[in-house]
């Protein structure tokens, strides 16, 4: 995370020794979180860098970043240099000077001067303190040493360097315990799971995101939570932390005790008022302001999540950014009489992979509130409004939020309501239209995250941003949770009149290497770069890693240099570094190769005593005609590979995975081709080799398609007169679409060179990632015919070499080898092992 790290400047106590030269104001922040950060961005907006000489001071060593998007860090979707806003480099270019990792500790507000940990004192005209928010730790007996300090294995989950924490920690844990069942508990959850823990959450109140849902929704969103495998308890609180020197277990009210080597406390938040309140400053539930957000003391304010404004504590990003706008009119003189007079919050995220979007309160509180539920328990959506004098001041939308842009205008704005209000749910066609992008006020928000308007969007597109990447760039439009980007795009369109450029980065292979697939690929070889370390060295900018990016190149570097990459675990996935497929549970499942779908009773027996001897919990035939078996721990893999003495049948990699086949034309009374022997020999011939995205076959022996040959990424069927025809670009999954035909051939020789030679086209050219039938219509048809039938570019020769490259380099993961761990922690326990009783020894 080199882009926030920074330490402090040399003669802190010397700050300004050019006072007296300079006439400008001295504007302090105390904070340098979200809400510090944007202030200090509006003021400079306003030109307030020729007003004010601005300081501020921040206890974390880091610039400014988003918090929203510690979850998505968590979870491994994010890297941390994704998620800087301000680094210290912006700060020096906008002369504002950063203390980082410096604590303000108290206020002299007669000298007006602040007073840090560390000695320094700063001095101010206006202060302005943005001190956030802190994690709530309940007072559970053994969550904290006699130091004082958190147990070891017990963590908040509030900082960068709490989230680095637990990064750090998941590679040795096997079971987690979440406390609080809010947003950012959900988020915790699911993202340790998906470091393979098995996770469980515990939350005091009786329904889950309380503050948000009503108990209905609240039980709908439980559903959908355990269906991901995490165990939730609640209405119970926990008590106790068990544990000598590390946390063991949490023991709960009615006695329960769950067993965890991680706890993560994510039970709330509360106002970081501490230095208000040894200053002498008014403080209630928060830091006491009024409405242009001054507190008691004349030339103090407050803002963010720290600040009581007319008795509300806010907790979210919004009202922020509108205290920043609304401080930094007053301080510059924009507009010293303007006033924050209260927020209506709105917000869209996505909790645990739900959809959720919720407006104001969440239940009727009058007794003429007119109240639409519409519940779906079973689709997992729970969709209600809340109407008072015609006007919406509440909605809530789980797991189905397609009407949310016309409720928040309508919660916003007053957009007129339909008589029919079911219509508000379910029917928008008449009476209440959707809300175009055209009809959207100036002032509506669109990025809940990063306080982004339509006029902020538009603003930036007649400022000269010319396509959807540089209107987020210069505006952070859909740079939080993401939810947005959709309606930044339609906006933004809109408002450039369909005149867009391509975002360059949308040519990248990989976000973290500015280059094109083609010339990505020249340069590797021109450079001789055998590693993902190595790429990002010499053609990364700076020669930053970029952590979504290490698994594309890995697929990459294996296509060109075969046997001869040099890998590196930590940029593989997880499937394919223990070479099985991960489940919900943090188990794994073992798919023995089957050419062709063909076995013998030898296999079937083996298969079967393995099964016994290492309880797997199911064994399943799967629609590739697979035996599976599901539920494998991960330190059994190896031994379990060596009982079996079957080669992986790769259902776990972004690679070549199976032939699927019919009967044939040794047995079946309609087989015009013997597709099981072909399919038999595309998967020995093709079998492992890498490939952007995985990619399925089938073959079947007459037109009548047993085998679903029409909807795989290629698709062999026999026609007759020993005349086979091969599709590309088919698929039955989450798309559907048949394949297009590319070519018939007259021979199973043919169809394995062109099998080969579309695959090895398609690994060269096609995007990380990247479906063959997503692919296929983006390419054309008739260009692919033309290179590959034709050889209208001349490359057929070298497709056919370097396919054989990578066929000369496969080695099977399952073999002697890959029994062998590569690193200490590639086989360690992915769950927890109970000891079982001794037998005593006479």
């Amino acid at each position: 995370m080199t882009a926030i790290l920074g330490g402090r400047p040399e003669g802190l106590t010397a700050l300004h020794l050019d006072d007296d030269l300079d006439a400008r104001g001295r504007l302090v922040v105390v904070g340098n979180g979200m809400a510090g950060a944007r202030f200090v961005e509006e003021v400079l907006e306003r030109g307030g860098g020729d007003q004010f000489r601005i300081t501020v001071l921040g206890d974390e060593p880091h610039g400014n970043y988003n918090r929203i998007m510690l979850s998505p860090v968590l979870a491994g979707e994010e890297d941390e240099d994704d998620i800087v806003l301000n680094s210290h480099d912006w700060y020096a270019d906008n002369g504002v000077t950063l203390l980082a990792g410096v604590r303000a500790e108290r206020i002299d507000t007669a000298a007006k001067v602040v007073h840090a940990a560390d000695g320094t004192a700063v001095p101010y005209d206006h202060l302005v303190l943005a001190t956030g928010s802190y994690s709530f730790i309940p007072p559970m007996k053994g969550v904290r040493t006699d130091d004082g300090g958190l147990l070891p294995g017990v963590h908040g989950f509030r900082t960068i360097d709490e989230t680095r924490a637990m990064l750090d920690a998941v590679g040795r844990c096997t079971r987690a315990v979440v406390m609080g069942g809010g947003l950012l508990g959900l988020e915790a959850a699911r993202a340790l799971q998906g470091h393979g823990l098995h996770v469980e959450l515990v939350h005091a109140m009786p329904h889950l995101m309380n503050m948000q849902l009503d108990a209905e929704a609240g039980a709908i969103l439980k559903r959908s939570v355990e269906s991901l495998g995490i165990a939730v308890h609640l209405d119970v609180f926990a008590t106790e932390v068990f544990g000598d020197g590390h946390v063991e277990g949490v023991g709960l009210a009615d006695g329960r005790r769950v067993d965890a080597d991680l706890l993560v406390i994510a039970a709330g938040v509360r106002p970081n008022s501490d230095i208000a309140v040894r200053s002498g400053l008014e403080v209630e539930r928060g830091i006491v302001v009024d409405d242009q957000l001054r507190t008691d003391d004349p030339d103090v304010y407050a803002i963010g999540e720290c600040a009581q404004h007319r008795g509300e504590v806010y907790g979210l990003v919004a009202p922020a950014w509108e205290h920043a706008k609304v401080l930094a009119d007053v301080l510059t003189g924009t507009d010293p009489d303007a006033g924050y007079h209260g927020s209506r919050t709105a917000t869209k995220l996505k909790v645990a992979g739900v959809d959720v979007a919720v407006m104001g309160i969440n239940g009727p509180e009058r007794d003429d509130d007119e109240f639409l539920v519409i519940s779906e328990p079973r689709r997992g959506v729970h969709l209600s409004v809340v109407i008072r004098d015609d006007e919406l001041v509440g909605a809530t939308l789980l797991g189905d939020t397609r009407k949310v842009a016309f409720l928040t205008q309508a919660f916003d704005h007053g957009s007129p309501l339909p008589e029919e209000r079911i219509r508000l749910l379910v029917d928008l066609s008449d009476g209440a239209a959707e809300v175009g992008v055209a009809d959207m006020p100036a002032d509506s928000q669109v990025c809940n995250c990063n306080g982004v308007s339509k006029g902020d969007l538009c603003g930036a597109v007649a400022g000269g941003c010319s396509s959807v990447g540089e209107v987020m760039d210069r505006t952070r439009a859909g740079k939080g949770c993401g939810s947005c980007k959709s309606l930044v795009r339609q906006i933004v369109e809109w408002a450039a009149d369909g005149d867009l450029a391509e975002d360059p980065a949308a040519s990248y292979y990989v976000p973290g290497v500015p280059m094109p697939k083609p010339e990505l690929i020249r340069a590797i070889r021109e450079h001789d770069l055998r590693s993902v370390s190595a790429v990002f060295a010499e053609l990364a900018p700076g020669g930053q890693e970029d952590a979504r990016s290490k698994m594309g190149l890995t697929s990459l570097l294996k296509m060109i240099w075969g046997q001869d990459h040099l890998p590196e675990k930590d940029a593989e996935f997880v499937n394919d570094r223990v070479h099985g497929n991960i489940q919900r549970d943090g188990t794994f499942s073992v798919v023995p190769q089957m050419k062709g779908g063909v076995t013998t009773p030898a296999q079937l027996r083996r298969i079967a005593d393995v099964a016994e001897k290492y309880e797997v919990p199911m064994v399943k035939v799967t629609g590739g005609q697979r035996i599976d078996l599901l539920g494998v721990r991960k330190e059994d893999l190896p031994a379990m590979w060596a009982d079996l003495g079957m080669p992986s049948g790769h259902a776990y990699g972004k690679s070549f995975r199976t032939v699927k086949t019919c009967v044939g034309s040794d047995f079946c009374r309609f087989g015009l081709g013997d597709s099981t022997q072909l399919g038999i020999d595309l998967e020995t011939r093709f079998q492992g080799i890498e490939s952007p995205a995985k990619m399925k076959l089938a073959v079947v022996g007459c037109p009548r398609n047993c085998a679903e040959a029409y909807v795989k990424d290629v698709g062999v069927v026999a026609v007759g007169n020993g005349r086979w025809e091969v599709y590309v670009g088919g698929a039955a999954g989450a798309s559907v679409r048949k394949g297009d035909l590319l070519a018939t051939v007259d021979s199973p020789e043919a169809v394995i060179t062109l099998a080969g030679r579309f695959m090895q086209y398609y690994r060269e050219n096609a995007n990380w990632l990247e479906r063959t039938y997503d692919f296929v219509p983006r390419i054309g048809l008739e260009r692919i015919q033309q290179v590959l039938l034709e050889d209208s570019e001349g490359i057929v020769a070298d497709l056919d070499s370097r396919l054989q490259r990578s066929i000369d380099a496969y080695v099977d993961p399952w073999g002697q080898d890959g029994r062998q761990p590569a690193t200490p922690g590639q086989f360690r326990p992915s769950l927890p092992l109970i000891d079982l009783p001794k037998v005593p020894v006479r």
